[in-house]
């Protein structure tokens, strides 16, 4: 078979040990003689996978003493509602940085609970740079302050963080989280599907500040509440099991592998890699997001025409490339170089971008 080299923006490459030990236990969990796909979330072996997971998650980002770590169902989407429902209280404001998609997505979703202030907007130049963090001006009355560290669909991705004092920040970190080392105390609330970095679809990890979920009093359903969820410790209802599982199985890849440090070092060369054949190319390709945000994970970029993308796309596919069309809303192209991409993979699809402009340009 031809080798093929997974680009997609998500659900994402998984790393193949890790394929690999899921098909090697799949009917048989450790001895059990069950598949993890239908043992219970009450079983022994599955509380000891959750507890496991998250004192993985807890030593690779040195979270501190005084943070939970759940395990959540519905995406990035779902927290986009539950953030503003669990602390946008009445008589409060939500301070919100509105740069790109998913940032407004998160905008829209709290705009339905109660009041929203921008407080930093990148929308002017249509998000290619995001922006800046340390002139934003906070309402008084601010609950919280939301921010996205990283947009997929332009590319772009914050490199350093500000302090707000008293406000909580809260952070949809869905297409970064451990692709690079962070400061956990930095942030109140941290959310992030797991579909980019840390497993498959199907559960998010949230990582909180327990005195944080101590101030939650509003009148909201149990199973939208995060305190209930850390109280039965994600065992509240019946856990995406399997999807914790691979989970459990990726953290241990990234500990055997240099952990969160060796991560960033991998994930840095593999950027560097493709953002070279672009600045090399004497403008036959082109950037979509400004240099100084550009993202470690999701490299987007043009050709000088509609017509060479559309016949990149085409002999891209050919070569085993898998997904480097851009998302609707910026088009273009975009290379997605999560953890699970390797740098052989990268350094292939260089080699390849060369060769296509050698042909074309």
């Amino acid at each position: 078979m031809r080798p093929i080299y997974n680009f997609n923006a998500g659900p994402a490459v998984l790393p193949s040990e890790v394929l690999l030990q899921i098909q090697e236990e799949l009917l048989d969990l450790q001895g059990t003689g069950l598949s993890i796909l239908e043992i219970s979330h009450r079983s022994k072996e599955y509380e000891k996978i959750n507890g496991e997971t998250q004192q993985l998650l807890k030593e690779l980002l040195n979270i501190p003493l005084d943070y939970e770590v759940l395990f959540m169902q519905g995406g990035a989407s779902t927290q986009f509602a539950m953030v503003p429902m669990n602390f946008l209280l009445a008589g409060s404001v939500a301070s919100y940085v509105y740069s790109g998609t998913w940032a407004g997505k998160a905008i829209a979703e709290a705009q339905k609970i109660g009041q929203v202030a921008i407080v930093a907007s990148s929308e002017s130049s249509n998000f290619r740079k995001l922006p800046a963090l340390d002139n934003m001006k906070v309402p008084p009355g601010t609950a919280y302050i939301h921010l996205t560290s990283n947009e997929t669909i332009a590319g772009t991705q914050y490199k350093n963080f500000v302090d707000t004092g008293s406000i909580p920040l809260i952070a949809d970190m869905s297409s970064d989280i451990l692709s690079r080392s962070i400061d956990v105390s930095d942030f109140a609330l941290i959310y992030a599907g797991a579909q980019k970095n840390l497993g498959p679809s199907g559960v998010t990890v949230v990582i909180a500040r327990r005195e944080l979920l101590q101030r939650i009093s509003a009148p909201i359903p149990d199973i939208m509440n995060y305190r209930i969820h850390a109280d039965s410790r994600s065992l509240y209802h019946t856990p995406p099991v399997f999807a914790v599982y691979i989970v459990n199985l990726v953290l241990k890849w990234i500990q055997a592998n240099g952990g969160v440090r060796g991560v960033e070092n991998r994930n840095r060369a593999k950027a560097d890699l493709i953002y070279y054949a672009i600045d090399d190319s004497d403008g036959f390709y082109s950037g979509l997001a400004d240099r100084d945000s550009r993202s470690l994970m999701n490299v987007t970029f043009r050709t000088s025409n509609e017509e060479l993308e559309k016949h990149f796309l085409l002999e891209s596919e050919r070569n085993g490339f898998v997904g480097l069309k851009g998302h609707r809303d910026a088009g273009h192209l975009r290379a997605s170089i999560y953890n699970g991409v390797t740098y052989e993979q990268c350094k292939a699809l260089k080699e390849f971008m060369i060769d296509f402009q050698k042909r074309f340009g």
